[in-house]
């Protein structure tokens, strides 16, 4: 649980330190989200490298995510792009930001959900109190673009809950 807590506030500090230089650039609301799932210590490794190739590909979404319908990867320049489909038919252009063993960090370039400046990342690890517990973590940082500061964090919430309660329900763990 702690390590939760610190990676969500380290990722909310490093996220809104990344927008384009002032204090007065950064993102104003922070949603943060967390699945943990209980899985055989002993095997801690493997687990986690399984739960990262079903669920962690950068266009996985596809296969685990409720509301999203396909996934596109391309690359503009060095930039590696995804377009998520919605299963509304809505889009989002997504570009990745940065990559790591069981994490990345992304960007929305494009979208109908009532955000700008989002900068999210997900990630999978072992959590620090629970020896045979794993955890997925999901935040982001953003303004509210079209709606109030409290819809667009509903809206995220709502994406990130749907999301991590799909993954719990398909995860094959304890």
């Amino acid at each position: 649980m702690k390590f939760f807590q610190g990676l969500a506030v380290a990722g909310v500090v490093a996220l809104a330190g990344g927008f384009a230089g002032s204090a007065a650039n950064a993102a104003s609301i922070a949603v943060g989200k967390k699945l943990e799932l209980k899985v055989d210590a002993k095997k801690m490794d493997e687990e986690r490298t399984r739960l990262w190739t079903k669920f962690g590909g950068w266009c996985a979404l596809k296969d685990w995510h409720p509301a999203v319908a396909n996934c596109e990867e391309s690359t503009e320049g060095d930039a590696k792009i995804r377009v998520l489909t919605l299963k509304d038919g809505g889009k989002i252009k997504e570009k990745l930001l940065d990559e790591k063993p069981n994490f990345y960090r992304y960007e929305i370039l494009e979208s109908p959900l009532p955000v700008k400046n989002y900068q999210a990342q997900f990630a999978l690890t072992p959590d620090d109190d629970d020896e045979d517990e794993i955890n997925f973590a999901w935040s982001a940082t953003f303004d509210a673009n079209g709606k109030t500061n409290k819809e667009a964090h509903d809206v995220i919430d709502g994406i990130f809950t749907a999301g991590l309660d799909n993954i719990k329900a398909t995860a094959g763990t304890k």
